[in-house]
């Protein structure tokens, strides 16, 4: 997989995480959804950055990314609101998930030799 094709889907997830806590902070009315937003936004373009920089430091984005699809399923689950919840729960999994397939797609391999049978 292409580096710039997995640093702008990370900026895309960063974008919909902070404008997640844009619109939070427009419907509560209150700052603690901006924070949080902010914040987590600023981890996944962070993330994506890192990514952009060398395919194997995936740490913080998967950090990140993990607790925060750890954090919205939880709400998603006690509120079944699909909106904002559900969403960033939903594009948290799918980009934890796509994180860890880069991690096993980029894996060195190590060559094995197996023991001759007949010795």
């Amino acid at each position: 997989m292409p580096t710039g094709a997995l640093h702008w889907l990370g900026c895309g997830y960063a974008a919909l995480v902070t404008s997640g806590g844009i619109t939070g902070c427009a419907d509560a009315g209150n700052g603690p959804p901006l924070a949080a937003g902010l914040l987590f936004g600023g981890l996944a373009g962070l993330g994506a950055y890192q990514l952009s920089q060398d395919p194997r430091n995936v740490w913080v984005f998967r950090a990140m990314s993990g607790t925060l699809a750890g954090i919205m399923g939880v709400r998603f689950y006690h509120s079944g609101k699909f909106m904002p919840a559900g969403l960033i729960a939903g594009a948290s999994l799918l980009m934890v998930t796509k994180l860890e397939v880069s991690i096993m797609l980029n894996r060195p391999h190590q060559s094995q030799s197996c023991p001759s049978l007949n010795s």
